[in-house]
């Protein structure tokens, strides 16, 4: 099974949510249910980004070095290179370290 990390961006206001699941889509849609948390205050969201690992391990650890980078704008510039919500698209990106 594969794990993926994942990187939404709210239709409101632009901000990125980062998490990993093993089906994104699915994810996706769970995020912009009916529920209570940060994302749903920020609704609705479409997938801008997704990154495929064969462990959950490596997918947790690639979430975290995203996470780390803090600002919405630095994501923007180095993984997306999207001035605002876009549909769904998928990149493909290769890190040495993995």
């Amino acid at each position: 099974m594969a794990f993926f990390v994942y990187i939404i961006q709210s239709v409101k206001d632009n901000s990125f949510y980062i998490g990993v699941s093993s089906n994104p889509e699915e994810r996706l849609l769970k995020h912009n249910r009916p529920h209570k948390g940060y994302t749903a205050r920020k609704q609705p969201w479409i997938l801008v980004y997704t990154e495929a690992f064969a462990t959950k391990t490596k997918a947790l650890k690639r979430e975290n070095f995203i996470k780390a980078q803090k600002k919405s704008f630095h994501v923007r510039r180095q993984f997306l290179d999207l001035p605002q919500a876009q549909p769904f698209q998928t990149f493909q990106l290769t890190f040495p370290y993995l």
